[in-house]
């Protein structure tokens, strides 16, 4: 599953969706790394090593530096995925040396009491909320990003 290098790096961890636009300002407690937007559907949920999922960031430009304090304070997600990468974000990301992609065609919908992401370009492609993927922005290409579904042993099923 392809997607736009916005920041270079490769990581695994659990990944962790949201229907919503996330702000970090005011959104994300910088010290624990808690979302903590009463509107967001993942209030309360650690971004801590996870691969974070949302359509896109919102808010004040000062989200970036908020991500990089989350970075220095130890947590950060190991990665993110955006439908639409917003300069903020992205901004963070990089200062943060965070991983991130640019993916156009996700969609995150809830499906069987679980929230699922889908590639619209793709054959149908799920990735639950929780299930441990590999993000990998590290081609040379920009378009060379992809994500992978690892199995329990962390290694590659789709």
């Amino acid at each position: 599953m392809g997607g736009k290098i916005i920041s270079r790096g490769s990581c695994v961890g659990k990944a962790l969706l949201s229907k919503k636009p996330i702000s970090f300002l005011g959104g994300v407690d910088p010290d624990t790394g808690t979302i903590i937007d009463e509107h967001s559907d993942i209030r309360g949920e650690s971004i801590k090593d996870k691969i974070l999922i949302f359509p896109r960031g919102k808010g004040s430009s000062v989200g970036s530096y908020v991500i990089l304090q989350i970075k220095k304070n130890g947590v950060a997600p190991k990665g993110i995925i955006n439908e639409k990468a917003e300069v903020i974000v992205a901004i963070g990301a990089v200062i943060a040396e965070i991983p991130m992609l640019e993916m156009r065609s996700l969609e995150i919908f809830d499906f069987d009491g679980h929230t699922n992401l889908r590639f619209a370009e793709e054959e149908i492609k799920l990735i639950k909320d929780g299930e441990m993927i590999k993000l990998n922005a590290t081609g040379h290409q920009r378009l060379s990003g992809y994500i992978e579904v690892l199995n329990g042993n962390g290694n590659g099923n789709g």
